[in-house]
């Protein structure tokens, strides 16, 4: 890989960080009533379950890539349309303005670092949304002269990195950062860059050639 490559990588992930989801929710829960160190927990889980999906995104791609120029048609053209699907999903969203704000219910007891941690890796384990993501964006990132699985975990590092990066700040900055976050404009302009870099990734993906 490229350091451009990375560059466009990490921009692409952070996009996907960025964008409301549970793992904020998960945080806007937990750090009001269990502390910081909560906060950090369910990270550390985030990060555990990137991983394991990336690991196991990893190799169903190296199983389809083994198997015929078919099976990589299909994987190619479900991961383009799964990108395409987001961006599209995302434009929508930001030209009607469907930024609506989520209620935050305080937990009702506080938690052990243990069940913060737990709770990041469940939240992130039963959501096919990462795998799905890694196993459409590894063929655009990951070419044929890199040799082993250290250029995908490379991929996944930059992703937990980016991750660790943006929660920490809103685990230490909750107050303020969660009123941004939660802005109606902010979201729409999120959405709107978010839909149409998929999109473009999309186009990229499904007109990609397997190297067999």
């Amino acid at each position: 890989m490229t350091l451009t490559e990375i560059l466009t990588f990490a921009f692409v992930a952070s996009l996907l960080v960025m964008s409301p989801g549970p793992n904020g929710l998960l945080i806007a829960k937990t750090v009001p009533t269990s502390g910081r160190a909560a906060g950090f927990a369910n990270i550390a889980g985030f990060v555990s379950a990137f991983f394991v999906q990336g690991t196991l995104s990893l190799l169903g791609l190296a199983l389809i890539l083994l198997q015929s120029a078919v099976a990589f048609a299909v994987v190619k053209y479900l991961g383009a349309a799964y990108l395409c699907w987001i961006g599209l999903k995302a434009l929508i969203a930001a030209w009607r303005g469907d930024v609506a704000q989520q209620a935050v219910s305080p937990a009702k007891r506080r938690r052990t670092l243990w069940r913060a941690y737990g709770e990041g890796l469940l939240t992130n384990l039963l959501n096919p949304k990462t795998a799905m993501f890694y196993l459409a964006a590894f063929p655009q990132f990951i070419s044929a002269s890199d040799t082993g699985p250290w250029a995908a975990y490379h991929l996944i590092a930059v992703h937990s990195l980016i991750n660790g990066l943006w929660f920490g700040a809103m685990v230490l900055l909750f107050a303020q950062l969660s009123k941004a976050a939660q802005s109606g404009a902010f979201q729409r302009w999120l959405k709107a860059i978010t839909g149409v870099i998929f999109i473009g990734f999309a186009a990229k993906l499904a007109s990609m050639r397997a190297a067999l």
